[in-house]
């Protein structure tokens, strides 16, 4: 049934082990799903385990097999964090009254069917969509509360295995795909996000909403609200709301985020020539007011900065070739204005090309791969670095052609789309 033909409001749940650390938590879990289903509306929920009980499972493992233990029979272990807290979590729904049914990998009806990646499996996706679509969905349709394990596959010779970090958030937006939910509700200990980590910062706000691509910055410096791999699931129909455990209300406010991803590695040219202006002096670095000096000016000529790299003793803009004569006139003011700065240097006519990619930069070879791509066929890279889950390469405007599709074969199938 599709999203314009049904009345029911539908919302993919997930709790995270924090939130069912004990019976305490389970059971506020339970009541604010209850609450939410006297509404009306259809739920699916996912499971993390409880409190660490995957990290104790995985010691214990180790410990008990002095290391000598295979990948297949730890994730058939750790699996059993997760199974067990769905049992408990459906159980607790069924005190309360409610229709509930949690869902296991050793039924036939298991949804989530992975390659045999083990400890990192990746959903087979047209499998997972229809295996939701033909088993999930009819319970949801007679108004069970269908409560799943995340974090686990199987494979399709029925071999257990999990999905990595972030799994559980993986589980979520699979089964929100698959069964157009109006919304995934991440249950955590937290608010919200937040404009900076409040154990490190004070006075941090809760960002009422945050487009994913922004997301994608905080997650490559660590964030924990949605791994990176759990991003690239997210359909752009769908918005995900980080919400706290203790609000008791799956409609409290949270954050809302917004937006989907193109997953498999792009490349992109830009249309304008650009070029790199070196800015070389006295530790630069150390003068913080003289490289704002630097970036303000770009600014104030209305020129868009492409990319920056700092070190100890200089600067390098890269900057189209835009109003060349304005822009290098004011950054040479500045560098004659300051004891710090000594001289500036233009490299012009480069090709700018950007490589795209959701977790880019944990993807093995993607740099070596487009550097001996481009010094195999002899054109040279005037500069390359890595910014939230972008490669950005510039080589000599001529070669630029070439550059791009040396690179496009050099990524080809590195990383695939959901």
């Amino acid at each position: 049934m599709s999203l314009t033909e049904r009345k029911l409001r539908r919302i993919v749940v997930k709790f995270g082990g924090s939130s069912l650390a004990d019976g305490a938590g389970i059971m506020r879990a339970a009541e604010m799903v209850a609450r939410e289903a006297e509404r009306g509306t259809q739920i699916a929920v996912v499971v993390s385990a409880m409190g660490k009980t995957t990290d104790q499972l995985i010691e214990t493992a180790n410990e008990a097999c002095g290391g000598k233990i295979t990948g297949r029979e730890l994730d058939d272990i750790m699996a059993m964090g997760e199974r067990t807290s769905a049992r408990i979590f459906s159980a607790a729904l069924k005190a309360k009254g409610l229709r509930s049914l949690f869902i296991d990998p050793s039924s036939p009806e298991w949804p989530i069917i992975t390659d045999k990646e083990f400890n990192n499996a990746n959903p087979i996706m047209p499998i997972c969509k229809s295996m939701i679509r033909e088993h999930l969905q009819p319970l949801l349709d007679e108004g069970y509360i269908v409560v799943v394990p995340g974090f686990i596959g199987k494979t399709e010779d029925d071999e257990i295995t999990t999905l990595g970090r972030g799994g559980s958030d993986v589980t979520a937006l699979i089964l929100a795909q698959a069964l157009s939910a109006d919304q995934v509700i991440l249950v955590t200990d937290v608010e919200g996000i937040m404009t900076a980590d409040p154990k490190l910062v004070n006075n941090t706000e809760r960002l009422e909403s945050i487009p994913i691509d922004a997301l994608v910055g905080l997650a490559d410096s660590g964030t924990k609200f949605l791994h990176k791999k759990a991003l690239m699931y997210k359909s752009p129909k769908i918005d995900v709301k980080v919400i706290r455990n203790t609000s008791g209300d799956l409609r409290s406010e949270g954050t809302i985020i917004y937006g989907a991803l193109r997953n498999s590695l792009t490349v992109e040219p830009h249309r304008e020539p650009s070029m790199a202006v070196t800015i070389v002096g006295r530790a630069i670095t150390e003068s913080p007011e003289v490289v704002r000096e630097i970036l303000q000016g770009v600014r104030d000529v209305g020129v868009r900065l492409l990319g920056v790299s700092v070190n100890h003793n200089s600067v390098i803009l890269y900057l189209p070739m835009a109003r060349v004569k304005t822009v290098l006139d004011r950054l040479h003011s500045i560098v004659v204005e300051n004891e710090e700065t000594i001289a500036m240097a233009v490299r012009r006519n480069l090709a700018f090309i950007r490589v795209r990619g959701v977790g880019l930069e944990e993807t093995p070879g993607v740099i070596s791969g487009i550097s001996e791509a481009l010094n195999s066929s002899g054109i040279n890279i005037y500069g390359i670095f890595t910014i939230t889950s972008s490669v950005l390469v510039f080589v000599d405007l001529e070669d630029g052609e070439k550059a791009v599709e040396l690179i496009k074969k050099a990524v080809e199938g590195m990383k695939s789309t959901p």
